[in-house]
């Protein structure tokens, strides 16, 4: 699950806006935005059609890890779950090795996504594979996984649009390390890395600054990335400003791009 507002007024760049939480409704709210990611189920395709107006890209959600029961294909695969999403009530892991699952991923769900005249796809919960491989969630072969989340991403790839992975360090690192036939190229064309200089407090409802261990191991795999050919953006929750200007300076010495929420809450929308 990701946490995105509607609407932030901390960041000094537009290049970048994540809108999960935005209905058709606050389209005006985003078109000061180059690259938007929207859920594109909440949206007709004359909608996105006015977002992209005037050249901008717009990518939609797509989970691929997990299920939510929010989602109007719910019912007819829920019995591929195997594990509840810690913090998260209404959704599950999902079963990726499942030839049903990726068959719908590939074939019904994507290709629905992207009729909508979406530029690309933002891709979360590739992280199944470290519930599998770390956290032992899942009761079968943690290879299977592996192989599942493979799939779904170079079919993805093989639909002809832009695939940024959010987060997902456990299978990339580890797909990279496979070697022969295991460019990044193959799978993604971007990265995009939450909390790379910024944290949440969950239960304090309250923002800081990365720790240093994560801060480093996220900087590292998004150079990684980067290295490799693979567009990178940050994702951070902050409203302090000399955590914005760090960002700021990393991003614009790298060539990455960033956006900088304010709140992690889904609804409210704020002018700035």
């Amino acid at each position: 699950m990701l946490f995105v507002l509607i609407w932030s007024n901390t960041g000094d760049t537009h290049d970048y806006g994540v809108f999960l939480g935005a209905s058709p409704e606050d389209i005006e709210y985003m078109t000061g935005y180059d690259t938007i990611v929207i859920d594109a189920q909440y949206y007709t395709a004359e909608e996105i059609a006015e977002l992209k107006d005037g050249g901008r890209t717009v990518l939609s959600y797509i989970n691929i890890g997990s299920l939510e029961d929010f989602r109007p294909y719910y019912d007819e695969y829920e019995h591929l779950t195997f594990a509840d999403y810690e913090n998260w009530d209404e959704e599950r892991w999902v079963d990726v090795s499942s030839r049903q699952w990726q068959d719908f991923i590939l074939k019904e769900l994507a290709p629905s996504i992207l009729d909508k005249g979406i530029d690309g796809l933002f891709v979360d919960n590739v992280d199944v594979y470290y519930i599998a491989s770390e956290e032992g969630l899942y009761p079968g072969n943690a290879e299977d996984i592996f192989i599942g989340v493979e799939n779904i991403l170079t079919g993805l790839q093989a639909l002809d649009t832009y695939v940024s992975i959010n987060g997902g360090n456990t299978f990339v690192m580890e797909y990279l390390d496979r070697g022969v036939g295991h460019d990044l190229t193959n799978i993604m064309d971007a990265v995009n890395q939450e909390t790379v200089f910024s944290s949440i407090d969950f239960e304090e409802e309250s923002f800081g600054r990365q720790n240093k261990e994560d801060h480093e191991y996220y900087l590292e795999y998004i150079e990684t990335c980067a290295d490799e050919g693979i567009d990178v953006y940050l994702l951070e929750y902050t409203t302090d400003r000399s955590v914005i200007a760090d960002i700021r300076d990393y991003c614009t010495g790298n060539g990455f791009t960033y956006y900088a929420s304010s709140t992690i809450e889904l609804l409210a929308v704020t002018s700035a």
